[in-house]
């Protein structure tokens, strides 16, 4: 059913409906979980401690019973480590590719910086290990209330330089989707600033890479992405909690305002109907600036992380296929 939303910029109303080009298996998916509404999104901002800590108990209780159905459907073994107090997962595939021997893709999962810890945080390390055929570590990082920025980057940043004393920084390769992408981006600035041997190669997907209201897309695609619908009501709620006493354009916080000088190739996805389609943009150009060897794949149609959302699709197929011939590419 096409979804009518009001795109007050323009002042008048749009019906959206689905894009004509996406796989039958999206279209289903997409009708299975309807758009929220743009008032309903823009509401709901958490405004206590108390309150965050309801939503996020209510939205990783749905998350678990997610990954607990993919643990099943990928037939993954899962291993619970930690270093030096931060928690990590490891995600062992059925079969390793060839190129892949002896390395390791560090993921940093999404969810807003809020969202998703414990065992919802495996979700995307889960499609990677087995789409890739590489061994993933998936970084259970800390996250507000209790911890605001930095401390999401310090873990991060932990959990690195102990898997490169195991591995070598010439067998890893980093990245994670939303905000686990603009972390993934916030800790190449930091390594490289540390002068810390920096990963093979990245991954970004679709990265929150500027927690402030800036982006272009926050506007243009608001109410058309069905996933984050809006900047404004949790989104932004979120971005205010996790920056703590920070600003919203601190580069830790926000990478887009750092120095991207020196990092290692990356590849880069979003959708033409994503919120942050905007960010993962900037990012590029960034990069290129920087004169970063950088591949692009903006998919039609697609909203916020819908292939990570809707992973049984051909879109979600290609999104890993295309990582995993970027990372061998650059070996």
């Amino acid at each position: 059913m096409p979804d009518k939303t009001n795109n007050s910029c323009l002042g008048l109303s749009r019906t959206i409906d689905t894009p004509a080009g996406l796989s039958d298996e999206m279209k289903q998916a997409m009708s299975q979980f309807p758009t929220p509404s743009l008032n309903a999104v823009k509401a709901n901002s958490p405004s206590t401690k108390s309150r965050w800590l309801e939503q996020i108990h209510l939205v990783n209780t749905q998350q678990k019973k997610k990954v607990k159905a993919m643990r099943k459907q990928f037939k993954v073994a899962v291993e619970l480590i930690s270093v030096a107090g931060v928690n990590m997962r490891k995600v062992t595939p059925t079969d390793i590719c060839s190129g892949f021997e002896g390395k390791v893709y560090i993921d940093f999962h999404g969810g807003a910086y809020v969202f998703f810890g414990g065992l919802p945080s495996i979700e995307e390390g889960i499609l990677i290990a087995c789409r890739l055929g590489i061994v993933v570590y998936c970084v259970d990082y800390r996250m507000p209330p209790s911890s605001p920025s930095p401390q999401a980057l310090d873990d991060a940043f932990t959990t690195y330089c102990h898997l490169k004393d195991s591995y070598g920084a010439n067998n890893i390769f980093v990245g994670g989707t939303s905000a686990g992408g603009g972390l993934a981006l916030s800790l190449l600035q930091e390594l490289k600033k540390q002068n810390i041997e920096l990963p093979i190669a990245a991954y970004t997907g679709t990265p929150w890479a500027d927690l402030s209201n800036f982006s272009d897309s926050l506007v243009i695609n608001e109410g058309v992405d069905r996933i984050l619908v809006s900047y404004q009501g949790l989104l932004k709620a979120a971005a205010m909690l996790y920056a703590g006493k920070h600003s919203l354009t601190e580069p830790r916080v926000s990478p887009l305002y750092g120095d991207f000088t020196g990092l290692p190739p990356t590849i880069l996805v979003t959708g033409t109907r994503d919120l942050f389609l905007s960010d993962t943009v900037r990012v590029n150009r960034k990069l290129r600036e920087c004169g970063i060897h950088t591949q692009l794949e903006v998919f039609e149609g697609l909203s916020h992380a819908d292939y990570l959302v809707a992973h049984n699709t051909p879109e979600s197929v290609t999104v890993y296929k295309e990582i995993k011939q970027f990372f061998l590419n650059a070996i």
